[in-house]
């Protein structure tokens, strides 16, 4: 990574930081009570929800979703800024090391009563400084995020917008019932929250944002048109969820809504055993794209998929299941197993795809680091043959991706990923994590997929890249620190480098390695 890009990077976020801290000092805090967990999106900041974190190392109260009394009203205002540097593999043109520079405000304004609350939220993204060198014709494509926002927004080095975030009436105390309309953020697996802080811990950071999300790791962020009905019945719930994703992610325009609907429902139980709490969830989710105008990416030929106007119409059916075991002298040692199975019409195919994910984790009895061990498994299919009538690469659907693939070059289909993460707490402000991912193709036919789901009217959402027939993908390793300055300031330095295997040597023979690294700053007053 160039020293030029690192120190325009660098400079602009430690200013951007002192002008913020040296803000809020002279805010005054208000102490705020904990929401229920799908709640906590109404006026949670727009944090990356990148890094999985610890519980200890969970952001308190105060700095999620501080609420400031304006008359009968609640204010609140999230500001997060973001550095990024880039080097992302190099093909022999284009630029790929670069700086980027992004922030977002969002201001909201609402009102918590006896059997409704309401809410409306405003957002205005900034992308700033993007390269206009940084997409290259052929596989190469579009040289990291860089790229992918300056396409996004036109071929535009710098870009600003306005609009509505969220607008939305929860109608509360319906018997053992709520329902929420309007225009809200949702994540699937976080219908429930354990009480269990760990349990908490492993459903927010390795189960939920698997199939819908906020995308909240990139400038903009999606949000959902729709509804969502909750039942509570002793240790059970059920959820329903209907809704139309809006545009953004990458695009700073985030007000229009998707030609797109998503149907979700869950089942959810707390699950109390001898030795720890446990949580299942059973749900099943329908994605209908209407936009039958758009290329599909997928492995065939480009002539066949420009033929295909079908509509992409699946099924997914899956369920996960957590645990936590308390041990006497051992410490606690936390599983989960994910898994789901696809089906459907992909345009004029039939869709047979799965996914799987299973994990083991261990946190030892040591007060001091409060270390975190896990290792698991990961794996999304792939289509294994381009000229049938079968699409067998596993679709992740609204995604946030960059939960699981914290160096954002790829995601759940057609992917196969062995890891391991280390989590510490140095101390009560610090907590630092380290990954490690082996990743290569399930299916060497098949393409090496990124993205998170549509975010254009005539943009898919997901772009594909050829594997040459080869599947090993790349060596990944990162480290993260995220540090709580103030209750109401803290900010987060990330790297990340991947050591590129076949599959991109074949596409970027220049250099196959890639390195990406941020500093971020999020403001809560």
């Amino acid at each position: 990574m160039k020293l030029g890009a690192i120190a325009y990077a660098s400079a602009a976020i430690l200013l951007i930081g002192t002008a913020q801290l040296v803000g809020q000092q002279s805010q005054t805090a208000v102490e705020q009570p904990s929401v229920p967990v799908q709640q906590a999106a109404v006026s949670a900041p727009s944090t990356s929800a990148a890094a999985p974190k610890p519980p200890q190392a969970a952001h308190p109260a105060s700095a999620q979703a501080q609420k400031h009394k304006l008359g009968p009203f609640e204010i609140t205002i999230n500001w997060r800024t973001r550095a990024e540097g880039w080097n992302w593999f190099e093909a022999p043109t284009g630029n790929s090391d670069y700086p980027l520079w992004h922030s977002l405000l969002r201001i909201g304004i609402g009102q918590t009563r006896e059997k409704l609350d309401w809410f409306a939220e405003m957002e205005q993204p900034s992308i700033l400084g993007l390269p206009n060198d940084a997409v290259v014709a052929g596989p190469a494509g579009q040289l990291g995020l860089g790229g992918s926002y300056y396409v996004a927004n036109n071929n535009e080095s710098n870009n600003a917008s306005v609009f509505l975030k969220q607008a939305f009436v929860d109608f509360k105390h319906l018997g053992p019932a709520r329902v929420k309309l309007g225009r809200f953020e949702y994540f699937d697996g976080m219908e429930v929250k354990p009480k269990d802080p760990v349990l908490a811990a492993v459903v927010q950071s390795r189960i939920a944002h698997r199939l819908i999300s906020n995308f909240g790791f990139t400038a903009v962020q999606r949000t959902f048109d729709g509804g969502q009905f909750s039942l509570n019945s002793g240790k059970n719930n059920f959820t329903f969820f209907s809704a139309r994703p809006t545009a953004g992610i990458l695009q700073t325009d985030g007000m229009p809504e998707l030609d797109i609907e998503v149907y979700y429902g869950a089942f959810t139980r707390s699950i109390n055993t001898p030795h720890g709490e446990a949580q299942l969830r059973v749900f099943g989710l329908g994605y209908v794209d209407d936009r039958n105008t758009i290329l599909k990416t997928d492995n065939r030929p480009v002539p066949v998929r420009t033929a295909d106007l079908g509509k992409v119409q699946l099924a997914t059916y899956g369920a996960n299941y957590a645990q936590v075991i308390s041990t006497t002298n051992a410490g606690k040692f936390d599983f989960l197993v994910w898994g789901v199975y696809q089906g459907g019409s992909w345009g004029a195919l039939s869709q047979r795809a799965s996914a799987f994910v299973g994990e083991l984790g261990w946190q030892p009895s040591v007060k001091h680091l409060k270390p975190w061990l896990s290792a698991g498994f990961s794996y999304g299919s792939g289509d294994g043959n381009p000229n049938d009538s079968t699409h067998g690469t596993f679709f992740q659907v609204l995604t946030t991706p960059r939960q699981y693939a914290r160096f954002p070059f790829y995601n759940m289909m057609n992917n196969v990923d062995f890891y391991a993460t280390l989590n510490l707490k140095p101390t009560s402000k610090l907590a630092l994590r380290s990954e490690g991912h082996a990743l290569r193709l399930a299916n060497s036919a098949d393409f090496w997929y990124l993205g998170g789901g549509a975010f254009q009217p005539k943009t898919f959402g997901y772009t594909g890249r050829p594997s040459n027939d080869f599947s090993g993908l790349a060596n990944v390793w990162d480290l993260s620190a995220d540090y709580q300055i103030t209750r109401s300031f803290s900010t987060t330095l990330y790297y990340g480098h991947a050591w590129g295997k076949t599959v991109i040597a074949k596409i970027y023979p220049k250099d196959p390695n890639g390195q990406f690294a941020y500093l971020e700053t999020n403001l809560h007053f």
